[in-house]
């Protein structure tokens, strides 16, 4: 068997926001890594709109939310309104406000709001902070050709296309994020269970110039055209009056030409403007999630893991959520204060969540504009305003979990974890619209705003954070600070603050891990639990906590 030494830590296939936000949480602490992408990512394709609390959360930690913010093509302070309407240049049916918590003011749930932008300028705030670190190193224009393990290290084989060049790396860990057709996930054999093909779309970018102004509905993030004939939804998504249209259910062998695709958006908004076709492209929904996610030293993360229709918002913030779980464990791995029980969490912890999160994208897709139309919603006069009140109502009934959704972003708990230590009384999670702050381990430390205008989450250290109410005992503190410096576990330690307005912090002590997830609480710290949350201490053998 090859024995060589491994050249670089991490080697990372795919720079979309998944390979990026990995590469960031890696650099953020110097671990040298090397992004390989094959294509330019540039480009009109809408892929995500919505960059959720979570997702903007993570670059608060890593000093970059401010820059998103700044790409933001028509400010932060723009309504962040769904509007279900008979059509664009049609009548309104009911109006949900505030999509996604995108709204700026201060939130004590969560340092940071969310955002509706485009993908690919995401993608840019996050390549350009990527490349301002300097263990990371991004290769655009390369492919990913295959990859062989051994006992010390990946073997991963690239070319470059322009030319034929091929070259070799060797790493400790390679990473697919490589996104729904995954070439990594072939290579280790993960087969996708589930069902696919559940409804076939499209996607079409476009610009018309004036169309915000031809219609009487207000500004919004997306209008859902309830129409019996083309039921559809519609949104402005960049400057220079670029818009998407996305017809939905869309039959078998339905195919849009340039040409069509005008007179589609003409005919479903029912406004005569002319229509510039930017890109288009067909989209299936699916229900997947891989057998595994990790052979040896080879990890999957984001679509390459799991698929699931777009409808909530989840997808493209859930993977970044799994680069930030494998990112710190990878890292801890290679600083050599991470054991081994700390990648195994990494599968243990993520797939439950991917399942929780994909059963509520799945609900929110079975009722689509199709589902929504009945007869009369377009007829003048009282008995058409009837329909349309009724109808109003029961849309914003059905529809308004998928657009207020901080029990599904943040109160997921990890409940089996070699890494926490789970308390077996543990209330259920929070989930759908119902987030309820919890300092379980296991769950997302509650955020609250401290005195003087900072986040709690602002106090927490790179490695783990203590937090220690001014009653908790000096030995118990100074014992876990022996142990983790015996280990080399970073940790920071902080007082609990007095202005902790709901107690939401009760224990004596609480520690959070790097990805602010708590690991375990207590009024007395116990032995080893630093070493359980670093993976030095499998399940077993842990002492009842």
């Amino acid at each position: 068997m090859n024995k060589r030494k491994a050249q670089q830590p991490v080697v990372i296939i795919g720079a979309g926001p998944v390979g990026l936000s990995l590469a960031i949480e890696l650099g953020m602490r110097s671990i040298d890594c090397i992004v390989i992408e094959r294509n330019d990512r540039v480009g009109l394709a809408p892929r995500a709109k919505t960059t959720n609390v979570r997702t903007r959360t993570h670059l608060r930690r890593w000093g970059i939310a401010d820059r998103l913010a700044e790409a933001s093509p028509f400010g932060v302070d723009y309504p962040s309104d769904v509007f279900f309407v008979t059509r664009l240049g049609g009548r309104l049916l009911t109006r949900i406000p505030n999509a996604s918590n995108c709204a700026p003011a201060p939130n004590p749930l969560y340092p940071e709001h969310g955002q509706w932008i485009p993908q690919y300028k995401l993608e840019e705030v996050l390549r350009a902070h990527a490349e301002t670190l300097p263990s990371v190193q991004l290769r655009f224009g390369t492919e990913f050709v295959t990859a062989s393990q051994d006992d010390e290290g990946v073997t991963v084989r690239t070319r470059i296309p322009v030319n034929g060049e091929e070259a070799e790396i060797r790493c400790a860990h390679l990473v697919g994020a490589d996104g729904a057709r995954s070439a990594v996930r072939g290579l280790i054999g993960a087969g996708m269970r589930g069902a696919s093909g559940i409804s076939r779309n499209y996607n079409i970018v476009f610009r018309a110039p004036g169309l915000a102004e031809a219609h009487r509905h207000g500004p919004g993030i997306m209008y859902w055209q309830v129409d019996q004939a083309l039921p559809s939804l519609i949104g402005p998504m960049d400057r220079d009056d670029i818009w998407f249209f996305m017809p939905t259910r869309l039959p078998k062998g339905f195919t849009i030409s340039d040409d069509q695709a005008a007179a589609l958006i003409r005919d479903a908004t029912g406004i005569d403007l002319p229509y510039e076709i930017l890109s288009r492209d067909e989209w299936v929904a699916s229900r997947l999630i891989a057998d595994r996610y990790r052979a040896g030293r080879i990890f999957l993360a984001g679509d390459a893991c799991h698929l699931h229709p777009p409808f909530g918002g989840f997808g493209m913030n859930m993977g970044v959520s799994d680069a930030v779980d494998l990112g710190w464990k990878l890292a801890a791995t290679l600083e050599g204060w991470g054991g081994p029980a700390l990648l195994e969490s990494y599968e243990i912890e993520r797939r439950p969540i991917h399942e929780q999160v994909m059963d509520a994208a799945v609900a929110n897709h079975s009722v689509l504009s199709n589902d929504l139309w009945h007869d009369g919603l377009e007829e003048e006069g009282p008995a058409g305003d009837l329909i349309r009140r009724e109808m109003g109502r029961r849309i914003a009934e059905i529809k308004a979990g998928e657009f207020h959704t901080l029990g599904t972003v943040l109160g997921y708990c990890y409940r089996a974890s070699p890494v926490i230590a789970v308390e077996p009384d543990a209330v259920p999670p929070s989930t759908g619209q119902d987030y309820r702050p919890s300092s379980q381990p296991g769950c997302l430390a509650p955020h609250f705003w401290m005195a003087d205008g900072r986040s709690i989450y602002d106090r927490f250290g790179p490695g783990l954070t203590l937090i220690a109410r001014p009653d908790a005992a000096l030995d118990d503190i100074a014992r876990l600070k022996a142990e983790a410096g015996g280990r080399g576990i970073p940790l920071e330690i902080i007082e609990a603050p007095a202005d902790d307005p709901a107690g939401l912090y009760g224990a004596r002590f609480t520690l959070v891990r790097p990805d602010q997830h708590v690991g375990w609480r207590g009024d007395m710290i116990p032995e080893s639990i630093a070493a359980k949350l670093a993976g030095w201490i499998v399940p077993e053998d842990t002492p009842d906590l």
